[in-house]
């Protein structure tokens, strides 16, 4: 099992969750996050005065998948979020030693569906 951890723009959540949906996955979690990569931020105006925001608004999606589904589920994701340009996010994947569904008892795979 793999989880893929996904930090994207604020506005692609919708298509993400659609886009996941479109491959047979439906379970993830998400929050909205701030930090900055290559960005390094932005400037904005507020009121007649310039100010940094360093730290910018992204979207955390978590998803943990059999392994036979990762490929599948980062291109969609991939596809749901690519503009070409910075601040497209990153997606990261770490290896899930177990998983258990609290309400039955099942371990590994079998609770993740």
């Amino acid at each position: 099992m793999k989880k893929i951890e996904a930090f994207v723009r604020v506005n692609k959540l919708e298509e993400v969750k659609n886009a996941l949906e479109e491959v047979g996955l439906f379970g993830m979690s998400c929050e909205q996050v701030r930090g900055y990569g290559r960005q390094l931020g932005r400037t904005d105006k507020y009121r007649g005065s310039t100010y940094a925001l360093n730290l910018l608004p992204k979207m955390r999606i978590e998803v943990v998948v059999k392994d036979e589904e990762l490929e599948s589920a980062i291109e969609a994701i991939v596809s749901a979020t690519h503009t070409g340009e910075i601040g497209d996010g990153k997606i990261i994947v770490t290896e899930v030693l177990d998983a258990i569904r609290i309400r039955t008892g099942e371990r590994g795979e079998s609770a993740l569906s």
